[in-house]
């Protein structure tokens, strides 16, 4: 008994200095006690500008997840990657609610245009984000038409051939019963902070690659995630006139879920890279990745200056 009682003891002072590999799910102790904003983008680029401002940086590592904490715009601030895709943002979104108090989550990164009104270099905050990925495969029934099977009563969006999107199942500790939900609001009181925010100047030319446009900063409207990269105009048109999204991209409604199912307040902003399959010749992302990802963590800057 006294091997394992050291062995515990062990283990339990390395979970309180970095987290400890070997205790089981559900037992993983938090890093620090202070109420933290979560700031999550899903890869190197988005973050940059943001680590840049960053103040008295502390870095910890869960899962081989960096985790930076710090002061940002004045307010305590845990910073990290998610990873890209859906699988990756819902495990380290909750894996950063269970080692740290976190009190809102704030996403900031590059997304896909799907309304034809906006342009590369914009950033939007959309008011909702739904899974749009989240599919029935349906069976052709005739030739041209597929069909849900009768016990499936929730595939009811309009499909796109064999693809019939559906509602995810949710639930909270206030509400344990299994129900189905398609968009995660964002906020209300961020949401309106967000549209409180102006005169930020967002940028257009970067490297030497520069918009034939002004960007321009859009609150409100729908946004989507799913598990693909999406570059097809067709499919950008369907996905439009089926969800009325602003952008898509490939993690914030994973984010979302996570968020509603721990009760904890989010917010995304999301500026365009590219038209998703919308613009005239090949994807427009590698040309104007930097200049959204800068101008995404501009507004998101203004907005925690602005949150109180």
């Amino acid at each position: 008994m006294s091997k394992w009682r050291t062995l515990l003891a062990g283990c339990a002072l390395a979970a309180t200095l970095a987290g400890c590999a070997g205790l089981p799910s559900g037992t993983a102790l938090r890093l620090d006690e202070t109420p933290r904003i979560a700031v999550i983008s899903a890869f190197q680029p988005e973050l940059t500008l943001l680590s840049a401002q960053l103040q008295n940086p502390r870095r910890q590592s869960v899962n081989g997840v960096e985790f930076t904490t710090g002061t940002l715009q004045g307010k305590p601030v845990v910073m990290f990657l998610s990873g890209i895709s859906m699988v990756n943002a819902s495990m380290n979104t909750q894996l950063a609610l269970d080692r740290f108090k976190i009190s809102h989550i704030v996403y900031s990164g590059i997304a896909g245009g799907v309304n034809p009104q906006l342009n590369v270099g914009d950033v939007t905050v959309p008011a909702q984000w739904g899974q749009y990925l989240e599919v029935l495969i349906a069976r052709e029934t005739a030739p041209g038409r597929y069909s849900p099977p009768p016990f499936i009563k929730d595939a009811t969006l309009p499909n796109y051939g064999m693809l019939h999107p559906r509602p995810v199942e949710v639930r909270t500790a206030a509400l344990p019963q299994i129900a189905r939900k398609f968009w995660f609001e964002t906020d209300p009181r961020m949401l309106e902070a967000a549209r409180s925010i102006s005169n930020v100047e967002l940028e257009h030319c970067k490297a030497g690659k520069c918009l034939s446009h002004k960007p321009k900063l859009v609150i409100g409207g729908n946004g989507v995630s799913g598990q693909a990269f999406m570059d097809n105009k067709a499919f950008r048109e369907y996905t439009f006139k089926t969800f009325q999204a602003n952008v898509l991209d490939m993690e914030t409604a994973a984010v979302g879920h996570v968020a509603y199912s721990n009760t904890v307040p989010y917010i995304a902003f999301r500026s365009l890279s590219d038209l998703a399959g919308g613009g005239e010749g090949e994807n427009e992302m590698g040309t104007f990745m930097g200049i959204a990802a800068d101008n995404s963590a501009k507004v998101l800057l203004a907005f925690l200056a602005a949150w109180k």
